[in-house]
């Protein structure tokens, strides 16, 4: 399983705008050598094995964990600002609907394999599932929690909510997403 660089540089753009220098090099601190080092070198269109995204994000929750938001903030801050500047085109659209349902997969541009696809749609209304990745992490379901809301945000969602509805880290057999909006 593989990231994009540019989760791995909005997780750490995303300590710098919270915490500085010093937060950054703190949970960094805590990574080994070889990870630390594929961390600074890795460009945006680049990949990474998702294990050392998960290690970030371990070591960034070790620091930010007394913040129950923190990683939705940090899903919201990817779409908000790398995303919006790689991916403007698949983020603005006229609806919700019509981002949900575009023939480019958002979540193919950060992760691989696995896709995240509708499984139900209406008005107002969608439900997303995550097939062939394996999140591993809370922090990842609760990045995409965030990451969701921003992305129907910028689609012309008016007053969205999304929720992690079925996880598989809670025994389910898949991690679904309910988004609403007006």
């Amino acid at each position: 399983m593989y990231a994009k660089g540019t989760t791995i540089r909005t997780t750490v753009d995303f300590l710098r705008a919270e915490g500085g220098s010093d937060l950054v090099n703190r949970v960094l601190g805590t990574l080994a050598p070889h990870t630390r080092e594929a961390i600074a070198r890795v460009e945006p269109t680049g990949e990474l094995p998702y294990a050392v995204l998960q290690s970030l994000w371990r070591s960034a929750d070790d620091a930010l964990g007394a913040d129950p938001t923190w990683a939705e903030r940090a899903g919201a801050f990817s779409i908000e600002s790398l995303g919006m500047q790689l991916y403007r085109g698949i983020l603005l659209k006229r609806s919700p609907a019509e981002f949900l349902t575009q023939s480019v997969s958002l979540f193919q541009l950060y992760y691989r394999p696995g896709d995240m696809t509708v499984v139900f749609e209406e008005p107002g209304h969608a439900v997303l599932r995550l097939i062939g990745f394996d999140a591993g992490s809370s922090v990842f379901c609760r990045r995409q929690t965030g990451g969701l809301q921003c992305a129907i945000t910028l689609a012309g969602g008016a007053e969205p909510s999304t929720r992690h509805v079925r996880c598989v880290l809670e025994g389910d057999a898949f991690c679904e997403w309910e988004l609403r909006w007006n």
